[in-house]
């Protein structure tokens, strides 16, 4: 067994609302190797996207660690955070996040702005990430001028621009059709198989969560189950 990518031990979550403490995650033990595909899957309210957060440093635990390709990032301040974040995730979020006034190649591009490769450089990436979820023809469209499922392909090509250490999604496919929503789960199964992307999704659907290689399944802040699924995953 390789080193894991993401090493979680202890972790516990407690938001303050005025002067009531709420707890989130209580414990959680996880850990995801290289080039693993994970669902988190839980009710509403039993702290999945919280989960999801925390690993991409989103959030900051209020006890625990969590280490992701060996860094702890529950010790990091907030600007090493960023600056971690900028680095090593790439985020999917259902309702796509992108800028209207930019097209989808200035979408694709933002990312690598905080980096320090060239415009030449920075086009070659953008252009590739593109190729790789099959949107070179609209990259100069901009969002409203595309269907959901091509907005969330570039949603996915702005998370790969800078070959991430690791990819989070939540609820990817949730405002999409559902023929829509199974492109979106082959392009993210490619991702996982092709690439070796290690990705870790919040979704609340079963054929969604059926792609992964393992389901983890939290109940009211508790990590109650975590199955291998490889016989589960629907193949086009």
């Amino acid at each position: 067994m390789s080193t894991p990518i993401i090493r979680i031990q202890h972790l516990s979550k407690v938001y303050q609302r005025g002067g009531q403490l709420i707890p989130v995650l209580n414990d959680i033990n996880l850990t995801v190797q290289p080039a693993e595909f994970v669902a988190l899957m839980g009710p509403s309210g039993s702290g999945k996207s919280t989960l999801l957060n925390l690993i991409a440093g989103i959030d900051q635990p209020s006890s625990g660690t969590i280490e992701v390709g060996g860094v702890d990032i529950s010790t990091l301040g907030e600007s090493a955070l960023a600056d971690w974040r900028a680095a090593h995730v790439g985020f999917i979020f259902q309702f796509y996040n992108l800028m209207p006034v930019l097209t989808a190649f200035e979408n694709v591009e933002l990312p690598l702005l905080l980096t320090g490769l060239s415009r030449k450089q920075r086009r070659e990436h953008v252009e590739a990430a593109l190729d790789m979820v099959r949107l070179t023809d609209r990259m100069d469209h901009h969002p409203n001028e595309l269907s959901g499922g091509q907005q969330q392909r570039v949603a996915i090509a702005r998370a790969l621009v800078t070959d991430p250490t690791l990819i989070v999604a939540d609820e990817p496919t949730g405002d999409l059709d559902r023929q829509t929503g199974e492109e979106i789960l082959v392009l993210l199964d490619e991702l996982h198989r092709d690439l070796g992307k290690t990705i870790v999704m919040v979704t609340h659907d079963p054929k969604a969560a059926a792609r992964a290689s393992r389901q983890v399944e939290l109940e009211k802040g508790v990590l109650v189950d975590a199955l291998s699924t490889p016989a589960l995953v629907a193949r086009p």
